[in-house]
């Protein structure tokens, strides 16, 4: 499967660190292969970089580890296919506009048979994977939640996270759905099977990576208005992280979280997760 990661920050925060872990789980720590990619929000602006080559051996990957970015929501994923092949528009995230904001969606999982719940609307895929389906399908919710309160406020986080929720609710079912979806004033994360946070606050700490031999003493550089949560499929450092339950849907914002639900997750597709994770490690390495 998949790795996903996302932040949110309170301040604008330089994402160098997390990104740097994050990278080598692209085919150095990780068989992770088939592309990966990152979008950073700037104010209300995002920018969005994907590549089809391993994140490991990418040179868009290796200039963004080292450019300074700084940002208070970003979506980052790291791609084994399960659906479409390595190419660029099946990179995560995806990225589509509605109502003047810029929404980012990456998923970890395999979806299937998604055209039997498919709505009308305005979003469609580019690609061939079901996660950008999947994406699609939230987004026409969006739409049409717009469409029946004309007077609705985009920015009402709690409205959208409510709409979210009902979402996940029908397309849960499908299959293994972990996800990380943002606006840039929110993060939103759902755990089908495997997701993980952390809550960086003051009086800050160091932290090392466990994919690599780095460690950042956040003390250093951090003040009292800073707080960042980092969201991953697994935990990137060696801080204590807290595992999410399966069906948490959660909000984040300005790295504190925010709002909680519990949208259950069938018995198979748990199952399923369980079973494709004993295969995996009975690869010979």
């Amino acid at each position: 499967m998949c790795q996903l990661l996302a932040l949110s920050c309170a301040e604008p925060t330089d994402v160098s660190f997390s990104l740097t872990g994050f990278a080598a789980r692209g085919g150095l720590t990780d068989h992770h292969v088939d592309g990966w990619g990152v979008a950073f929000y700037e104010d209300r602006a995002c920018r969005v970089f994907v590549d089809e080559k391993p994140a490991y051996q990418s040179p868009v990957a290796e200039f963004l580890k080292s450019y300074p970015i700084k940002s208070r929501n970003v979506v980052a994923h790291i791609r084994k296919a399960t659906q479409g092949g390595a190419r660029v528009e099946n990179c995560h995230p995806f990225m589509r506009e509605l109502r003047g904001q810029q929404w980012v969606f990456a998923h970890n999982g395999d979806l299937h048979a998604l055209g039997q719940q498919w709505e009308p609307g305005p979003f469609t895929p580019v690609g061939t994977t079901d996660s950008e389906e999947a994406f699609c399908f939230i987004m026409n919710r969006l739409h049409a939640h717009f469409a029946a309160h004309a007077d609705a406020n985009a920015d009402d986080i709690d409205a959208l996270f409510d709409v979210i929720e009902q979402a996940t609710r029908t397309l849960n079912p499908f299959g293994i759905f972990n996800f990380v979806l943002s606006n840039g004033n929110a993060q939103f994360a759902f755990c089908s099977t495997r997701l993980s946070y952390v809550i960086r606050h003051w009086p800050f700490s160091s932290a090392r990576l466990v994919d690599g031999d780095l460690t950042v003493d956040f003390a250093e550089r951090g003040t009292p208005a800073d707080r960042t949560a980092v969201i991953a499929t697994t935990p990137l450092t060696d801080e204590v992280w807290t595992t999410c339950q399966s069906g948490d849907l959660l909000m984040f914002r300005s790295g504190a979280l925010v709002r909680r639900a519990h949208v259950p997750v069938p018995a198979e597709v748990i199952a399923r997760s369980k079973y494709a994770l004993s295969e995996r490690s009975a690869i010979p390495a």
